[in-house]
Protein backbone atom coordinates (compact mmCIF):
# COMPACT_ATOMS: atom_id res chain seq x y z
CA UNK A 1 0.00 0.00 0.00
CA UNK A 2 0.54 3.70 -0.62
CA UNK A 3 -1.07 5.69 1.84
CA UNK A 4 -1.07 4.77 5.44
CA UNK A 5 -3.24 6.70 7.94
CA UNK A 6 -1.35 8.01 11.18
CA UNK A 7 -4.33 9.95 12.76
CA UNK A 8 -7.61 11.58 12.90
CA UNK A 9 -7.83 14.99 14.04
CA UNK A 10 -11.20 16.32 15.75
CA UNK A 11 -12.33 19.48 14.03
CA UNK A 12 -15.30 21.98 14.94
CA UNK A 13 -18.53 20.27 14.98
CA UNK A 14 -20.73 21.63 11.63
CA UNK A 15 -23.37 24.26 12.78
CA UNK A 16 -25.30 24.34 10.12
CA UNK A 17 -25.84 21.70 6.81
CA UNK A 18 -22.53 21.17 4.82
CA UNK A 19 -19.15 20.03 5.57
CA UNK A 20 -15.65 20.78 4.31
CA UNK A 21 -14.48 22.16 0.89
CA UNK A 22 -11.30 22.85 -0.84
CA UNK A 23 -8.01 22.69 1.93
CA UNK A 24 -3.77 23.93 1.07
CA UNK A 25 -1.34 23.93 3.47
CA UNK A 26 1.93 26.25 3.70
CA UNK A 27 4.50 24.08 3.94
CA UNK A 28 6.86 26.59 5.30
CA UNK A 29 4.86 27.29 8.12
CA UNK A 30 3.56 23.74 8.29
CA UNK A 31 -0.33 24.95 8.39
CA UNK A 32 -3.18 23.12 6.81
CA UNK A 33 -6.25 25.65 5.82
CA UNK A 34 -9.26 23.62 5.38
CA UNK A 35 -12.67 25.75 4.24
CA UNK A 36 -15.04 24.60 7.03
CA UNK A 37 -18.22 25.25 4.56
CA UNK A 38 -21.10 24.58 7.30
CA UNK A 39 -19.23 26.89 10.12
CA UNK A 40 -18.71 29.88 7.84
CA UNK A 41 -14.89 29.58 8.60
CA UNK A 42 -11.49 28.56 7.63
CA UNK A 43 -10.10 25.52 10.14
CA UNK A 44 -6.09 25.81 10.50
CA UNK A 45 -4.32 22.58 11.63
CA UNK A 46 -1.06 22.34 12.59
CA UNK A 47 0.93 19.75 10.23
CA UNK A 48 3.58 19.01 12.53
CA UNK A 49 1.51 17.65 15.49
CA UNK A 50 -1.69 17.09 13.18
CA UNK A 51 -3.68 18.72 15.68
CA UNK A 52 -6.70 21.51 14.97
CA UNK A 53 -5.63 24.83 16.23
CA UNK A 54 -8.49 27.23 15.45
CA UNK A 55 -10.62 28.63 13.05
CA UNK A 56 -11.14 32.33 11.17
CA UNK A 57 -14.64 33.14 11.01
CA UNK A 58 -17.27 35.28 9.27
CA UNK A 59 -16.29 33.61 5.38
CA UNK A 60 -19.84 33.06 4.57
CA UNK A 61 -19.85 29.85 3.04
CA UNK A 62 -16.39 29.89 2.13
CA UNK A 63 -15.52 27.05 -0.84
CA UNK A 64 -11.56 27.75 -1.52
CA UNK A 65 -8.32 27.45 -0.19
CA UNK A 66 -4.99 28.37 -1.63
CA UNK A 67 -1.57 29.63 -0.66
CA UNK A 68 0.74 31.75 -1.88
CA UNK A 69 4.21 30.66 -0.40
CA UNK A 70 6.06 33.09 -2.42
CA UNK A 71 4.23 35.87 -1.00
CA UNK A 72 2.85 34.23 2.15
CA UNK A 73 -0.49 34.77 1.09
CA UNK A 74 -3.64 33.15 1.78
CA UNK A 75 -6.68 33.42 -0.64
CA UNK A 76 -10.63 32.13 0.04
CA UNK A 77 -13.22 32.33 -1.99
CA UNK A 78 -16.50 33.33 -0.04
CA UNK A 79 -19.46 31.28 -1.96
CA UNK A 80 -22.10 32.77 0.23
CA UNK A 81 -21.05 36.46 0.20
CA UNK A 82 -19.43 36.53 -3.68
CA UNK A 83 -15.99 37.68 -2.24
CA UNK A 84 -12.53 36.30 -2.07
CA UNK A 85 -10.54 36.91 1.05
CA UNK A 86 -6.31 37.45 1.01
CA UNK A 87 -4.60 37.84 4.87
CA UNK A 88 -1.10 36.90 5.01
CA UNK A 89 -0.61 33.66 7.07
CA UNK A 90 1.30 35.69 9.97
CA UNK A 91 -1.60 38.14 10.50
CA UNK A 92 -4.81 36.76 9.87
CA UNK A 93 -6.72 39.70 11.67
CA UNK A 94 -5.97 42.31 8.51
CA UNK A 95 -7.47 40.16 6.34
CA UNK A 96 -9.25 41.88 3.38
CA UNK A 97 -12.24 41.05 1.65
CA UNK A 98 -12.61 41.82 -2.58
CA UNK A 99 -16.05 41.62 -4.20
CA UNK A 100 -16.14 39.39 -7.73
CA UNK A 101 -18.74 37.56 -9.37
CA UNK A 102 -21.76 35.03 -8.34
CA UNK A 103 -20.25 32.13 -6.06
CA UNK A 104 -16.48 31.97 -6.39
CA UNK A 105 -15.18 28.45 -6.37
CA UNK A 106 -11.97 27.38 -7.68
CA UNK A 107 -8.25 29.89 -6.80
CA UNK A 108 -5.50 29.88 -9.01
CA UNK A 109 -2.57 32.34 -8.15
CA UNK A 110 0.39 33.85 -10.42
CA UNK A 111 2.75 35.44 -7.69
CA UNK A 112 5.54 36.72 -10.99
CA UNK A 113 2.26 38.74 -11.91
CA UNK A 114 0.04 39.35 -8.88
CA UNK A 115 -2.88 38.26 -10.44
CA UNK A 116 -5.18 35.82 -8.47
CA UNK A 117 -7.95 34.62 -10.56
CA UNK A 118 -11.35 33.54 -8.92
CA UNK A 119 -13.72 31.03 -11.01
CA UNK A 120 -17.34 31.51 -10.32
CA UNK A 121 -20.23 28.52 -10.74
CA UNK A 122 -22.51 31.72 -11.42
CA UNK A 123 -26.61 31.57 -10.78
CA UNK A 124 -29.10 29.86 -14.11
CA UNK A 125 -31.13 32.44 -13.39
CA UNK A 126 -28.49 35.04 -14.27
CA UNK A 127 -27.15 35.52 -17.97
CA UNK A 128 -24.12 35.23 -18.46
CA UNK A 129 -22.85 35.01 -14.36
CA UNK A 130 -20.18 32.20 -15.41
CA UNK A 131 -17.31 34.72 -15.11
CA UNK A 132 -13.99 34.27 -13.69
CA UNK A 133 -12.07 37.40 -12.24
CA UNK A 134 -8.64 38.19 -12.19
CA UNK A 135 -7.62 40.18 -9.03
CA UNK A 136 -4.66 42.50 -8.94
CA UNK A 137 -3.28 41.01 -5.47
CA UNK A 138 -1.45 44.42 -4.51
CA UNK A 139 -3.65 46.68 -5.37
CA UNK A 140 -6.58 44.77 -3.76
CA UNK A 141 -8.51 45.09 -6.66
CA UNK A 142 -10.36 43.21 -9.92
CA UNK A 143 -8.75 44.33 -13.39
CA UNK A 144 -10.75 42.10 -15.52
CA UNK A 145 -13.79 39.84 -15.68
CA UNK A 146 -13.69 37.57 -18.20
CA UNK A 147 -17.06 35.63 -19.63
CA UNK A 148 -16.60 31.84 -19.58
CA UNK A 149 -18.69 29.20 -21.81
CA UNK A 150 -20.11 27.24 -18.84
CA UNK A 151 -20.43 26.50 -15.01
CA UNK A 152 -16.57 26.26 -13.77
CA UNK A 153 -14.75 23.71 -11.18
CA UNK A 154 -11.21 23.92 -9.68
CA UNK A 155 -8.01 26.06 -11.73
CA UNK A 156 -4.65 25.83 -11.49
CA UNK A 157 -1.94 28.26 -13.56
CA UNK A 158 1.31 26.77 -14.32
CA UNK A 159 4.20 29.25 -14.54
CA UNK A 160 6.00 27.04 -17.49
CA UNK A 161 3.15 28.76 -19.64
CA UNK A 162 2.36 31.49 -17.62
CA UNK A 163 -1.39 30.22 -18.00
CA UNK A 164 -4.26 29.98 -16.04
CA UNK A 165 -6.27 26.61 -16.46
CA UNK A 166 -9.66 26.30 -15.87
CA UNK A 167 -11.87 23.65 -15.82
CA UNK A 168 -15.50 23.94 -17.04
CA UNK A 169 -18.75 21.70 -16.64
CA UNK A 170 -20.45 21.55 -19.97
CA UNK A 171 -19.65 21.93 -22.81
CA UNK A 172 -16.80 20.01 -21.20
CA UNK A 173 -13.44 21.27 -21.48
CA UNK A 174 -10.37 23.23 -20.28
CA UNK A 175 -9.92 26.76 -21.22
CA UNK A 176 -6.42 28.90 -21.05
CA UNK A 177 -6.50 32.18 -19.68
CA UNK A 178 -2.96 33.89 -20.18
CA UNK A 179 -1.10 35.60 -17.72
CA UNK A 180 0.09 38.22 -20.17
CA UNK A 181 -3.19 38.81 -21.47
CA UNK A 182 -5.74 38.27 -18.51
CA UNK A 183 -8.96 39.93 -20.43
CA UNK A 184 -9.51 37.30 -23.01
CA UNK A 185 -9.80 33.65 -23.45
CA UNK A 186 -6.54 32.59 -25.35
CA UNK A 187 -7.87 28.84 -26.18
CA UNK A 188 -10.10 26.19 -25.27
CA UNK A 189 -9.24 22.12 -25.12
CA UNK A 190 -12.38 20.10 -25.43
CA UNK A 191 -12.66 17.20 -23.15
CA UNK A 192 -13.82 13.77 -24.04
CA UNK A 193 -15.66 12.95 -20.57
CA UNK A 194 -18.02 14.41 -18.92
CA UNK A 195 -17.66 16.81 -15.60
CA UNK A 196 -14.33 17.89 -15.81
CA UNK A 197 -14.29 18.52 -12.05
CA UNK A 198 -10.21 17.94 -10.21
CA UNK A 199 -7.10 19.77 -11.78
CA UNK A 200 -3.52 19.85 -11.47
CA UNK A 201 -0.52 19.69 -13.58
CA UNK A 202 2.55 17.99 -13.62
CA UNK A 203 5.10 20.63 -14.38
CA UNK A 204 7.99 18.77 -15.54
CA UNK A 205 6.49 17.17 -18.71
CA UNK A 206 3.68 19.80 -18.77
CA UNK A 207 0.47 17.04 -17.93
CA UNK A 208 -2.64 18.17 -16.64
CA UNK A 209 -4.44 15.82 -14.67
CA UNK A 210 -8.33 16.61 -15.49
CA UNK A 211 -10.75 14.15 -13.16
CA UNK A 212 -14.48 13.96 -14.81
CA UNK A 213 -17.68 13.00 -13.38
CA UNK A 214 -17.73 10.62 -16.03
CA UNK A 215 -15.85 8.39 -13.73
CA UNK A 216 -12.52 8.81 -15.47
CA UNK A 217 -8.98 10.55 -15.24
CA UNK A 218 -8.05 12.55 -18.38
CA UNK A 219 -4.38 13.32 -18.94
CA UNK A 220 -3.75 15.98 -21.73
CA UNK A 221 -0.59 18.56 -22.75
CA UNK A 222 -0.72 21.93 -21.36
CA UNK A 223 0.44 23.26 -24.61
CA UNK A 224 -2.05 21.30 -27.28
CA UNK A 225 -4.55 19.87 -25.28
CA UNK A 226 -3.90 16.55 -27.14
CA UNK A 227 -5.41 14.04 -24.99
CA UNK A 228 -2.48 11.07 -23.98
CA UNK A 229 -4.47 8.63 -21.63
CA UNK A 230 -7.69 7.87 -20.03
CA UNK A 231 -8.28 5.61 -16.74
CA UNK A 232 -11.65 4.67 -14.99
CA UNK A 233 -11.80 6.29 -11.61
CA UNK A 234 -13.95 4.84 -8.32
CA UNK A 235 -16.95 7.53 -8.85
CA UNK A 236 -17.93 11.11 -9.53
CA UNK A 237 -14.29 13.03 -8.28
CA UNK A 238 -13.60 16.19 -6.80
CA UNK A 239 -10.11 17.63 -5.65
CA UNK A 240 -7.38 15.98 -6.72
CA UNK A 241 -3.21 16.49 -5.94
CA UNK A 242 -0.35 15.26 -7.55
CA UNK A 243 2.84 14.38 -5.80
CA UNK A 244 5.71 15.52 -8.19
CA UNK A 245 8.26 13.87 -5.36
CA UNK A 246 6.94 10.38 -5.63
CA UNK A 247 4.90 10.79 -8.77
CA UNK A 248 1.76 9.53 -7.37
CA UNK A 249 -1.77 11.54 -8.15
CA UNK A 250 -4.17 11.42 -5.43
CA UNK A 251 -8.18 11.79 -6.45
CA UNK A 252 -10.98 12.42 -3.59
CA UNK A 253 -14.43 10.45 -4.34
CA UNK A 254 -17.03 11.33 -2.42
CA UNK A 255 -19.30 8.46 -3.34
CA UNK A 256 -18.27 6.19 -2.04
CA UNK A 257 -16.02 7.90 -0.06
CA UNK A 258 -12.37 6.65 -1.00
CA UNK A 259 -8.87 8.27 -2.55
CA UNK A 260 -7.67 6.78 -5.67
CA UNK A 261 -3.74 6.69 -6.00
CA UNK A 262 -2.14 6.75 -9.79
CA UNK A 263 1.16 6.22 -10.66
CA UNK A 264 1.65 9.13 -13.19
CA UNK A 265 4.74 7.30 -14.78
CA UNK A 266 2.63 4.37 -15.82
CA UNK A 267 -0.48 6.10 -15.54
CA UNK A 268 -1.91 2.96 -13.48
CA UNK A 269 -4.03 2.46 -11.11
CA UNK A 270 -1.86 1.95 -7.69
CA UNK A 271 -4.74 1.22 -4.82
CA UNK A 272 -8.15 2.67 -3.23
CA UNK A 273 -8.25 3.81 0.14
CA UNK A 274 -11.44 4.06 2.10
CA UNK A 275 -12.37 7.27 3.78
CA UNK A 276 -15.91 8.16 4.61
CA UNK A 277 -18.80 8.54 2.65
CA UNK A 278 -19.09 12.45 1.23
CA UNK A 279 -15.57 13.02 2.08
CA UNK A 280 -14.70 15.03 -1.52
CA UNK A 281 -11.89 16.88 -0.30
CA UNK A 282 -8.08 16.59 0.24
CA UNK A 283 -5.18 18.58 1.31
CA UNK A 284 -1.57 17.38 0.26
CA UNK A 285 1.42 18.50 2.14
CA UNK A 286 4.84 17.64 0.06
CA UNK A 287 7.29 18.70 2.78
CA UNK A 288 6.16 15.09 4.48
CA UNK A 289 4.13 13.15 1.65
CA UNK A 290 1.38 14.06 3.78
CA UNK A 291 -2.38 13.66 2.59
CA UNK A 292 -4.95 14.74 4.79
CA UNK A 293 -9.07 13.76 4.08
CA UNK A 294 -11.80 15.70 5.70
CA UNK A 295 -14.73 13.75 6.96
CA UNK A 296 -17.58 15.27 6.83
CA UNK A 297 -19.90 13.26 8.64
CA UNK A 298 -17.97 12.68 11.72
CA UNK A 299 -16.09 16.55 10.99
CA UNK A 300 -12.94 15.24 11.57
CA UNK A 301 -10.07 15.09 9.20
CA UNK A 302 -7.72 11.77 8.82
CA UNK A 303 -3.75 12.07 7.86
CA UNK A 304 -2.01 9.61 5.91
CA UNK A 305 1.91 9.49 4.59
CA UNK A 306 2.56 8.31 1.25
CA UNK A 307 5.72 5.21 1.00
CA UNK A 308 6.37 3.73 -2.09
Amino acid sequence: MALQQTTYIDLPQHIKDGGFDHAAIHTGHHLCYVAHTANDALDVIDCRQDRYLRSIPDLTEVAGALISEVDNLVFTSNWGENTVSIFASEDEARLVKIPVGIRPNGLSYDSQTGLLLSAHIGDPKIPNSTTVSLIDVRKRQVVADVPVPGRTRWTIFDPVTSAFYINIVDPPSIIVIEAAKPTQIAGRFPIPVSGPHGLDIDNETSRLFCACDGGELVTLDAHSGHILNQASISGIPDVIFYNAVLKHLYIAVGNPGVIDVFDTQTMEHIETVTTERGAHTLAFDPSQNKVYAFLPQTHRAVAYVDHV
